[in-house]
């Protein structure tokens, strides 16, 4: 008889009770997964006003799952007029400093929790970015020029960002922001 046969087996439910009731996390949680479940704690709701990132930001909170407890939709307004029409941003701002500017970034994330809001009622929480994404500049400003915006009833916080890289790695990391910023703003 080996050494291995005077052991005796091991068996499921033989862990002392400190162990049995421990609860083992899954790992590290996303922001977008983090951003969600603050959301649902808190009882409140987001929507989203995006112009360079073209739906990523709202396209990120929706693949959590549960998301559908908190998140109200999404507003792409990728054209100038749209930013005016839809999410009410002074006509008087984009004329004197077009759409890439924080003023208009915070309009944009009132606009969404208004526009995105719910019987009558705004959104809590709007999220909104604006930027230029390249490979050209249409106003002069600087490719990677981006400004954030979150928008709860606490009140409002831009963040004017100049990001490197090429046209993905500035959409992609102007939405890693977006939802870092929400998470600060909650």
């Amino acid at each position: 008889m080996s050494e291995l046969d005077d052991q005796a087996p091991l068996a499921y439910g033989g862990l002392p009770d400190d162990l049995e009731s421990t609860l083992v996390s899954p790992g590290r949680r996303s922001d977008p997964e983090r951003l969600v479940a603050r959301l649902i704690e808190l009882g409140w709701s987001v929507g989203v006003a995006e112009s360079l990132t073209g739906g990523l930001v709202v396209a990120s909170l929706v693949a959590v799952p549960g998301a559908s407890e908190v998140v109200r939709g999404g507003v792409v307004a990728y054209a100038t007029d749209l930013k005016e029409s839809i999410l009410g941003v002074d006509p008087t701002l984009l004329e004197a400093h077009g759409p890439v500017h924080p003023r208009v970034a915070r309009q944009m994330a009132d606009g969404a929790r208004r526009v995105l809001g719910r019987e009558g009622r705004p959104a809590q929480v709007g999220i909104a970015t604006t930027g230029i994404a390249g490979p050209d500049s249409p106003d002069g400003q600087p490719v990677g020029t981006v400004h954030i915006a979150v928008s709860t009833p606490l009140g409002s916080r831009a963040e004017s960002l100049l990001l490197g890289g090429d046209r993905e790695a500035i959409r992609t990391a102007t939405v890693a922001r977006a939802l870092r910023l929400a998470l600060d703003a909650l």
